[in-house]
Parts: structure tokens; sequence; C-alpha cells
């Protein structure tokens, strides 16, 4: 029996891996039309491999996954986070838990993958074929008896980006960085929480890309181009950050307000945000009603505009794909083209960002790997 998987990355590796587990006697070859394999997980985490997350702060697996969460609710009963940690572990790649739950290899190095997998292909004698284009994969179901599809998902909607936002002053702070902030978008549902990093094209960091990725087909339809609100406090209770202003202004009744730094913002910041409403100079004894709301609206719902979008570094995920409603929930094969599976982003499953991309890259590839062996059980 033959397998073909078309496209050498994340996913085809791990699923043609997980395929000659599952069956030592299948001939499997990975066929990739570039020269070389890997590259997303060569850049991925800056070079280091964010290869998967804990999930120890993740109630629902929406808040990961803007699309695709329920299907892999009912995959990762079969090879979840532990299962995946579990086994790159159990193949010679130990690894690390950062504090936000972010899993690494202990190298540090993305090539601690790298070599796992390569190694590992050669042990099971998986053929890689680069350079080989494949204009329609059903094709060739003529001469292999499956083809797997974990071509990625480029021409979808990019759903992990920065914010380019159009404010010199703002990007005269680059490389700022404000711990907990809330992030949103007028008028929708869209939030997100968690560092910000000031860039000099706008915003950055996990506050704005998990928004990117929740709101990616939305700001895809608006071109890109919204209103985007921040709360500098991390906190949802405006009173409570009306009572803390009140609280240091009655503190330091003699001082500034620019001597002053509400919710430990940084300095640089808070100057910047207090000449946004021309309050820089005022001394905290002198500030009243009118000037104590103009204060906790800035803290609590800042405004800006977002005027494009702008790579994260060099990893491009995108939403859209292979419609889940197209394939079997369990094994991922086409219900159009039987023996035609698909595994990784080509499918319209998108996470956020935090090693929950790779999360479902070796996820889907296990379900296909056990999909097709299952298949040929007397």
């Amino acid at each position: 029996m033959k397998t073909a998987i078309v496209g050498g990355g994340a996913a085809g590796f791990f699923c043609a891996i997980r395929l000659k587990e599952l069956m030592p006697g299948m001939e499997v070859t990975i066929l990739e039309q570039q020269r070389r394999v890997l590259r997303k997980v060569e850049i991925s985490g800056g070079g280091r491999c964010n290869c998967t997350n804990t999930f120890a702060d993740i109630s629902d697996l929406s808040q990961a996954y803007p699309r695709g969460h329920r299907l892999l609710k009912r995959l990762f009963k079969q090879f979840g986070p532990e299962d995946a940690f579990r086994w790159f572990e159990q193949h010679g790649v130990p690894l690390v838990v950062q504090p936000d739950q972010c899993v690494f290899p202990a190298a540090q190095d993305s090539h601690a993958i790298i070599q796992c997998f390569l190694g590992e292909a050669r042990r099971h004698g998986i053929g890689i074929r680069l350079n080989c284009k494949v204009e329609d994969p059903r094709q060739l179901l003529g001469s292999y008896d499956f083809v797997v599809v974990t071509t990625g998902g480029g021409g979808g909607v990019p759903s992990l980006f920065t914010f380019n936002i159009a404010d010199t002053e703002l990007h005269g702070l680059m490389g700022t960085v404000a711990e907990h902030v809330l992030s949103s978008i007028p008028g929708t549902k869209f939030r997100a929480e968690g560092p910000l990093l000031i860039t000099h094209w706008g915003m950055s960091g996990p506050a704005i890309l998990k928004l990117s990725s929740y709101a990616a087909r939305y700001l895809a339809e608006h071109a890109y181009q919204a209103p985007l609100s921040i709360n500098w406090t991390g906190e949802t209770n405006t009173e409570l950050v009306r009572t803390h202003i009140i609280y240091i202004l009655r503190e330091n009744e003699a001082k500034t307000l620019a001597g002053v730094r509400p919710y430990s913002l940084n300095a640089r910041l808070w100057h910047y945000l207090l000449a946004k409403i021309g309050l820089g100079d005022r001394r905290c004894r002198e500030i009243g009603p009118k000037q104590l709301s103009r204060l906790t609206e800035l803290l609590t719902n800042d405004q800006y505009r977002i005027s494009g979008r702008y790579h994260y570094k060099e990893e491009f995920v995108t939403c859209g794909g292979i419609p889940l409603d197209t394939v079997n929930s369990h094994t991922l094969e086409s219900k159009q083209a039987p023996r035609l599976y698909y595994a990784g982003e080509v499918l319209d499953i998108d996470g956020i960002t935090g090693g929950f991309n790779f999360q479902a890259a070796w996820t889907t590839a296990d379900a296909v790997a056990r999909g097709i062996a299952f298949s040929l059980l007397p």
C-alpha cells in the first residue's frame, strides 16, 4: 500500500511518521514543491519553535481556536497537547514550559524538531521528493492508495498579524510594553487581552495578535481599516479604575500628573497618553470631575485607528481552507473524494499565537494517520 503526502511541512512530516508508526509496511512519500522542507518550523517562534501549549490557561477551546475548536475538541480526545508533549520527549526532543504555558524544545532551537522529523523519516524509510508541484492531488489517487494534503493555508485570509497605526508620536515609543492590556474593536464582540508591544509601525504583542486572529475575517472584509480600543489597565470595571485614579490624586496632590504612574504604566507611555488630552502639566490637586472622567476614559477606552496589517515576523497563519463540513469529523477524509485526506492549516482551522497552530497540525495529522490505518483493518 502506498500513501502520498502533499506538503513537507509540520503536518505533512508528522502524518508521515505517525502513519509509519501505525503501519510499518505502508510506503509513504512526501511531495514538496519547494527546494526545502519544514521551512515554517525553522522560523517559528523566533527560530525556537513554540511547538505546543499546556492549555492550562484555556477554559474553552474557542479561546485558542477562533475557527475549528469544535472539531479539535473531539480530536484532542485521541491526540491532544499532553500526547504531543509525550511524543516529542519520547522521540528525543526534551521540552520546557514557559510561565505563559508556551512549550518549546529545551534546546531553544527549532532545529531540534527538524532533526527529529528528518531522523524519524530516515529511520522509517519515508521518501521525500523536492521540487514536486502537485496541481490536483486527486490525480495522484491513480498511483497511490491514499493521498494526504498538508499544503498549509497560503490562499486564505491572514489571521495572525500586527496592526499598522498612523501615529508618529506612538511610533516614537517603539519597544515599550504594557503588560496587561484589553484590546477590542468597537461595535463588535472581538476582544483580547495580554501584553501589548508598541512598534515602529503600530502595535503588536499577544493582545493584538489574538485580536487579529479572532477578527480575521471581519478585518479582511473591512480592508484592514477599523477602530481600535485599548484599555491600558486590564480592569473591566470602569468604576474601580476611577476609584484608583482618585486615590492616586489624593496621595500625590503636590505632584504633576506626569510624575505619577497609575497601574505601573511605562513613564514614556504615560506621558504620551497625558499629552493626548493635554493634562501632563496639571498638578494632581487641580484635577476636577471633568478631568477625572477624561483620565478614566483615557485609561479604559483609548481610541486608535487600524490603518493596515503588518506580518508577524515571518510567520504567516491564515483562516479559511477546506470547509470542515466536507470532511469526516473523525478521520478528516474528504466526503467527495474517498481516500483523499486533509491535515494541518489547509483545513479551516486556525489558532491564536502561543503554539496552538502547531498543536492543531499534530492533532489533525495524527487523526489522518489513524483514519488511514483503521480503514485497512479487516
